[in-house]
């Protein structure tokens, strides 16, 4: 979910993967039956998208008005808020009552559970037109499944003046990080804010370890000595005192860094329009430090995507929406990146006449999300990702030591391979 200044219910990203793999929504009940299926209009056909309720003002809108524009049929958005979209999503997609097309993530699960249909037909006469890394992470089986519509990097923003004023320099390691963070902490503002459970960075923490997820034959990857030491120095982190926690709203929203709370905060490429409109330029961006001498900075590069369900009532006439809005609309594409917030279009095309990403923070943000930005690893499962933050809670936000935590981690996301692969 992308976000702007304005408040938004949850955690886009995070929240998504509490629930686990999809073996665990099987017992989920299935969604409610108001799903436009019996409108129609004119056509006398309808479809129905599922939709996780973007915070930033007029997002609702204009995917209802892009929507209207569809000739063949009529468009329904369930527009889920809460905490709750990815239950509601999965065991709809367990049900009879499944939507015609919906916004996810790229997962291997999906492909496995045959939930989803191949979008090659779709995604082919354009194929070149998308960034490679976008195509690679919805290129599963041999087969694109989903249509990228937003990539969004994330950053550590920070105010300038505050780091100046303390004699900080930006950091470049994570143990500046911690030392800044302890020299912009005063009795009024906290020197970082990562999130309230701090979960969200446990991937760029991997990644600046000069670790991975996976290998490339789906081994694990991110249990080294040296992920096992930036987690202890988190944990430090932790218990200093100079974190910003139970903020009235998580990472995802800058109203903390906006409001004067924070000095350096986590957030991503989306609230980006709310902070310069709060600070101007007394504000910069840095990727996530390097966490260890063979690391580099990392950040990452998610996003959100389109993807036809196999019990569409009508795959063709889904396929052919998805291609409509995603493909073929570029207009309603551009509006869709850029006036809800900042986010990089996922088409070379369309970025690069992206005038709003051109100067300034928003191209510096563009900058290193080519740099230093990793996308979607389509193998690792909603399973997977509860366990690597299951990591935080039981390293960082506890005191369980690293490599125990980690070790509990691996049986999970083990058992999960498994399954998956062999």
């Amino acid at each position: 979910m992308r976000v702007s200044g304005s408040g938004r219910e949850w955690d886009r990203r995070g929240v998504l993967r509490a629930a686990g793999g999809l073996a665990a929504l099987g017992a989920l009940a299935a969604c409610g039956s108001n799903t436009g299926r019996d409108g129609g209009g004119g056509s006398g056909k309808a479809l129905t998208q599922y939709f996780h309720a973007y915070g930033e003002a007029g997002t609702q809108q204009a995917l209802k008005r892009y929507a209207k524009g569809f000739g063949r049929a009529d468009v329904s958005t369930q527009w889920i808020t809460g905490t709750n979209f990815e239950s509601k999503l999965f065991s709809a997609l367990l049900s009879s009552d499944a939507p015609d097309v919906f916004e996810f993530h790229p997962q291997i699960q999906m492909v496995k559970a045959e939930q989803i249909v191949p979008l090659d037909d779709v995604i082919e006469p354009v194929k070149d037109d998308f960034q490679e890394a976008d195509i690679k992470s919805h290129t599963m089986d041999g087969h694109i499944w989903g249509v990228r519509m937003i990539d969004d990097p994330k950053f550590i923003y920070y105010r300038k003046s505050l780091l100046e004023k303390a004699g900080v320099e930006p950091p470049q390691t994570l143990d500046e990080l911690l030392e800044a963070a302890g020299k912009l902490t005063t009795d009024k503002v906290k020197g970082l804010f990562l999130g309230n459970n701090l979960s969200d960075v446990v991937r760029p923490l991997i990644w600046s370890s000069g670790a991975d997820l996976l290998t490339e034959d789906n081994r694990i990857a991110y249990h080294t000595d040296e992920v096992a030491a930036a987690l202890g120095r988190l944990h430090t982190l932790f218990k200093s005192g100079s974190l910003l926690l139970d903020a009235p709203a998580d990472y995802w929203d800058p109203s903390a860094f906006n409001q004067g709370l924070t000095a350096m905060q986590w957030c991503g490429m989306w609230g980006m329009p709310a902070i310069l409109q709060a600070h101007g330029d007394d504000v910069g961006i840095i990727p996530w430090p390097k966490s260890s001498g063979n690391g580099r900075p990392s950040l990452i590069n998610g996003g959100w995507s389109m993807f036809v369900s196999s019990k569409a009532k009508d795959v063709d006439l889904a396929k052919e929406y998805v291609k409509w809005l995603w493909i073929d609309r570029t207009e309603y594409q551009e509006d869709w990146c850029l006036s809800y917030g900042f986010h990089i279009p996922p088409r070379k095309s369309l970025a690069a006449r992206a005038t709003k990403l051109k100067t300034g923070l928003a191209a510096e943000g563009v900058e290193l999300a080519e740099k230093y930005g990793h996308f979607d690893n389509p193998n690792f499962t909603q399973a997977m990702f509860t366990a690597l933050e299951n990591v935080i809670a039981d390293s960082v936000r506890s005191d369980k030591t690293p490599e125990a935590a980690l070790d509990k981690a691996d049986r999970t996301i083990n058992n999960e391979l498994k399954k998956l692969f062999g």
